[in-house]
Order: structure tokens, then C-alpha cells, then sequence
């Protein structure tokens, strides 16, 4: 639909084939930029171990606004799975090849979800049945166009017997979806608080840290605190205590047949209930009806805090006499005695699977410039940023500070063939140090496609490496003293520089062992502290490590013996320094211990 750049994909001509849709197994999405107009299925397994924070649920939640809103975007939420478990060559016990899941059961520390033999938890043959269910049924909807099989993947709550015993959940977006109150848009919110879903800040962020598990909603991109991605948080300590949503213009709900929201409670709560009411631009207010909603199965490990789609129908407003063309407000109001829940959108919908038309829309790719940082002066660079495509829309871009990882960001109109001025300033220096990545993102806003959703200007270090010596400091001493080295650089660099000597044998001499040197500095070194008398080079993993600090120019390390009451002849240590794949640099320094009189 949205070609890419030559420079990133060399086809180019018809092909034999057309995606009707995609189907998403426990899926990554790091640049969370899903192509809005591609019918979606995404599984979600709620006992994942590699893809813990389930960001798949990004494929659903990352296209609401942002193109026609008509293709079907569905998230099934299967308790109790793990993605390995949908491919039999992953599955344990099944497979030919090593396999393991990945959650990471602890025998001593059950996850009362997810480990083994809890009753949330599939065995592999439950889960196996759970997903061809659910993929088969995303083949015979977005392939075949049976509506038959839609309510089992777009949150009107019905279940298929062929998937017993596993429980799944769904929600989606899109298909017969209209307008929408959409958290992540110009609104008001009186009662309750718009809020973010990355923030650093426990005030701003939709669910704290400390809530004891996550949300597929608000998984982690990578700027810290993300611009626009917002929910609506509510939270009660007595019934009646209404949250209401106001969107910047009314919206009409008029030819709908209910009102779909996508809510989540606190994982393992029951019972939480809540009105749903909405006012027109005249005043009237209509209550639709009580939606009642559960948690999911969790506990501290899984992302359990996930939507459930409720509907209520829209004839009460009708008879009401409200103005369904100008709804201008939704309203929450609980009737439990105390709780917490999130809003993550409301929808105006109606049955039946739409003609899915693939919108032409701009696509943006940002690429990354190499430079040389140069002996001095500030270069300024532009970013790499290419258009492509057709129409115009609106795009995030995110600057990150190389030293902080901070973000700045702003909101940008795009049009093929047009300007992205991004700029950014390079330091020109003689002094040793990294290379300097100046990272710029784009996430899309509305009616845009983002391909290299990363880029930026890369400021390659172009001085060299200052030389790396290894002196003795103290290589002679009594029982007692720490014997020192000292690792010197022949010029200050700009950042650490470290060192690592691994103990060698010194031939045809005693060799100092475990019993001669500190406890705590050999706990420190390796771990733990060896039965009987070791020397040092036969130890395992044994290895000094050393760092000269940025800006300075050299850095002691030490060897710390003890002094005991048994004679002994002289002892020795070897200290090898060595390279980044372990091979020997330069001589050997040998350390010499003389027993104390």
C-alpha cells in the first residue's frame, strides 16, 4: 500500500496477491506505527515471558484516529497463555528442537496466574485449540467476508465451543465503529483525569508503578514521558460520583445502534459497576444503561490490566428526545461503593463487517546521517527525513537529547515532496570518546503511515583511543597489605575507559590462593567464596576489572591479601591484561607476598 524508499526495499512491481488482513501471535511492535487500514487480529497470551508487557494490544490502540477507521482491528485476550505454545515446534514436550515457556515458572516462587497447574493456566493441547479457533476465524472473516464469525472477534462478547476451556476476552476498534470519544483528542474531563499513558510522573501516568502489574494499553515505547497517548482515569470512594467526557465538538451517534466502550478495572476485582449516560449540545440527558466489569486473572508479573468492550443501546436517547446528531457529552457514573477504573475510548456502533477502502495516505521515513564530530567549532546537521505517498497528515516527531534521553516534541503536517526540518547540533572535539547518537521519532497523528519510525544524526568519534599502560604501584608487599596497580592513560578521554587483568599462573612458584586475600573483596570479585584453598588463576569468571574515569588519566586497582599465623614461603600472583575477546596484551605483572614475621 505504502512502498518504501528504494533505498530500504529494492521491489518494485505488481505482485500475485492481496492481504486481506493480518493475524498478530503475541506480537512486538516497537515503533508502535501499525498500518491503520490492514484488518488486524492480534492474540495477546496473558502468561508471556519474552513479550511481557504484551505491546501488541498497540495494533488495535495505535490506528484509532489516525486514517478512515474502517478496518476491523480486534485484541483477544487469551488468559493463561504463552506465545510459544501457539507453534507446536516451540512447545515443550512437543517439539523437535529445544523448547521452553518462556514465562519463567520459579518452583519456589509460583506465579499464582501463570505457573504450571494453576487453573488459569493452558496446557499446551488447550491452547493449541484456543488458537486455531481464533485464527481461523480471523481467516474466515477478513478472507471470506462471513459476518457469522465477527461477534467472536470484536467484543460483542459471544465464545466459541471449539476453544473450551480457554477463557478469551475481546475488544476492538474500527469496522462499524463511528464517532468516538477519544481520550487522546481535544476533551474536557470533569470528575475523573485525562491521563498519560508513559509518563515519569506517578500524578500524570495512567497507572502507577506501584499498582502490582501493567497494562497492555500503556506499554513502553521510548521517549519517557509520550505527548497526546492518553486514557481517562477514574477513581471513587462512594457511589454516584459521575466522570463526564466532553470532546471538543459534538458527535453524531445518530444511525448507531449502541454505544461501545473499551474499560478496564484492577486486575482480579469483581463487580465494579457503572451508569453510561449521554447529554446533547441542547442539555437532555438520556441514561443508556449499567455496564458491569471484571478484572483480569493477575497477579505482579502479567499485563492484566486489559480492556473489556461493554455496549449499551442507544434507543433510550431516542426516546428521550435527544439530538443524536449532537451528542456533547458521555458521562460514568459508578454504583459500587468504592473502586478505580480507565476509559480508554467510547465508540458509536453497528453491526456488520464494512467495505474496507485503503485510504492514500503520506508515509514517512526517517533515515540517519553519519558524520565526523571534527576537532572543533558546532556543525548543524539535517535529519534525514523522507515523504512519500499521497495527501498530507500530521505526524509527532520526537528529538532526543543524546546525554539525557530526553524528548522534545512537536506536532508536524507532512505532504509528499515536502520539508521535515529537523536539525541538530554537533560538538567538534580532540578528545577520545563515543559515538554520539542524536535520535529523532515520528509517530503518527492522523491520516499518515510511518515506515523507519527512527533516525537521526549519528556523530562518529574521530579521535584516537589514548594509550593504555599497566605500572605496579605496590607488586611487592607483606602479609596484610593490598598490593596495587596502576592503569594510566596517555591522554584524558571524554568518557570511562576500563581495563580487565585476568590471573594468570606464575610457573614454578607458590601461587597466592582463595585463603590469602579478603573475604569480601573475593564475594565481591566472583560471588561466592570457594571451599578449601584455590589459587586465583583457577578460578572461574576471576577477572580485575579497572575503570579511568572521563576527564582523568589514571585509576588504581588493588589485590587485598590478609595475614594469617601460618608460615609460608613467599607467594606469588600473575595479572595478564586482556583484550575485548579475551587475548593477551602486553607482559605479564607478577605480584609478590611475603609472609608476615
Amino acid at each position: 500500500l505504502y512502498p518504501p524508499p528504494p533505498a530500504q526495499d529494492g521491489y518494485r512491481g505488481a505482485v500475485r496477491w492481496h492481504i486481506r488482513g493480518t493475524v498478530l501471535i503475541g506480537p512486538t511492535i516497537f515503533g508502535q506505527n501499525p498500518v491503520p487500514d490492514v484488518p488486524s487480529l492480534t492474540i495477546l497470551p496473558g502468561c508471556d515471558g519474552d513479550v511481557s508487557d504484551l505491546q501488541g494490544q498497540v495494533y488495535a490502540d495505535g490506528t484509532r484516529g489516525i486514517s478512515t477507521g474502517k478496518a476491523l482491528h480486534s485484541a483477544v485476550y487469551m488468559v493463561g497463555a504463552n506465545h510459544n505454545y501457539f507453534n507446536s515446534e516451540w512447545t515443550p514436550g512437543q517439539a523437535q528442537a529445544p523448547a521452553n515457556d518462556d514465562f519463567g515458572h520459579d518452583p519456589e516462587q509460583p506465579d499464582p496466574v501463570c505457573s504450571p497447574g494453576t487453573a488459569t493456566r493452558l496446557t499446551a493441547d488447550q491452547q493449541h485449540k484456543a488458537g486455531a479457533t481464533y485464527i481461523a476465524a480471523a481467516a474466515r472473516l477478513f478472507v471470506a467476508g462471513d459476518d457469522r464469525v465477527r461477534e467472536l472477534v470484536d467484543g460483542s462478547g459471544r465464545r466459541a465451543p471449539s476453544a473450551d476451556p480457554a477463557r478469551v476476552l475481546t475488544h476492538a476498534v474500527g469496522a462499524n465503529r463511528g464517532a468516538g470519544f477519544l481520550p487522546d483528542s481535544s476533551v474536557k474531563v470533569t470528575g475523573g483525569r485525562l491521563c498519560s499513558a508513559i509518563d515519569p510522573d506517578p500524578k500524570t501516568a495512567c497507572l502507577d508503578s506501584a499498582a502490582g502489574g501493567s497494562s497492555p494499553h500503556f506499554a513502553y515505547w521510548q521517549p519517557e514521558r509520550e505527548t497526546g497517548r492518553r486514557a481517562v482515569a477514574m477513581r471513587w470512594t462512594a457511589p454516584g460520583s459521575a466522570v463526564t467526557v466532553r470532546p471538543e465538538k459534538p458527535l453524531s451517534v445518530k444511525d448507531a445502534k449502541s454505544l461501545a466502550l473499551r474499560v478496564f478495572v484492577p486486575q482480579n476485582s469483581t463487580g465494579t459497576q457503572l451508569d453510561v449516560s449521554v447529554t446533547d449540545a441542547t442539555g437532555k440527558r438520556a441514561n443508556l444503561g449499567r455496564v458491569q466489569v471484571d478484572g483480569l486473572p493477575g497477579s505482579a508479573r502479567p499485563a492484566s490490566y486489559g480492556a473489556r468492550e461493554v455496549r449499551v443501546p442507544l434507543p433510550a436517547a431516542t426516546r428521550a428526545g435527544l439530538d443524536l446528531r449532537r451528542v456533547a457529552s458521555l458521562e460514568l457514573t459508578p454504583r459500587t461503593r468504592s473502586g478505580q477504573a480507565w476509559l480508554m475510548d467510547a465508540w458509536a456502533w453497528s453491526p456488520g463487517p464494512p467495505a474496507v477502502k485503503e485510504a492514500s495516505l503520506p508515509r514517512v521515513d526517517i533515515g540517519r546521517l553519519q558524520v565526523k564530530e571534527g576537532d572543533s567549532g558546532v556543525r548543524t546537521y539535517k535529519v534525514p527525513v523522507r515523504v512519500s505517498g499521497k495527501g498530507s497528515g500530521t505526524v509527532r516527531l520526537y528529538v532526543l537529547d543524546p546525554v539525557t534521553g530526553k524528548a522534545k516534541d512537536r506536532l508536524v503536517t507532512v505532504r509528499p515532496g515536502g520539508s521535515v526540518d529537523v536539525t541538530v547540533q554537533v560538538k567538534g572535539n580532540k578528545r577520545y570518546a563515543w559515538d554520539v547518537s542524536h535520535d529523532v521519532l515520528v509517530k503518527a497523528v492522523r491520516r499518515t503511515v510511518v515506515g523507519s519510525h527512527a533516525g537521526g544524526v549519528t556523530a562518529e568519534n574521530d579521535d584516537p583511543m589514548p594509550e593504555i599502560t599497566v605500572k605496579p604501584v605496590a607488586d611487592k608487599v607483606t602479609e596484610g597489605q593490598p598490593m596495587k596497580w596502576q592503569v594510566s592513560l596517555s591522554a584524558p578521554a571524554d568518557v570511562d575507559i576500563s581495563k580487565t587483568l585476568a590471573f594468570v599462573p606464575v610457573p614454578g612458584r607458590s601461587e597466592l590462593s582463595t585463603k590469602d586475600v579478603d573475604r569480601q573483596w573475593l564475594l565481591d570479585l566472583i560471588g561466592h567464596v570457594p571451599d578449601g584453598e584455590v589459587p586465583l588463576s583457577q578460578l572461574e569468571y576471576a577477572y580485575l576489572w579497572v575503570s579511568v574515569p572521563a576527564g582523568k588519566t589514571s585509576a588504581e586497582v588493588l589485590v587485598p591479601t590478609v595475614r594469617d599465623q601460618v608460615a609460608e614461603p613467599t607467594e606469588y600472583v600473575g595479572l595478564q591484561s586482556i583484550d575485548d575477546e579475551d587475548k593477551p596484551e602486553g607482559p605479564v605483572l607478577t605480584g609478590t607476598v611475603l609472609n608476615a614475621p
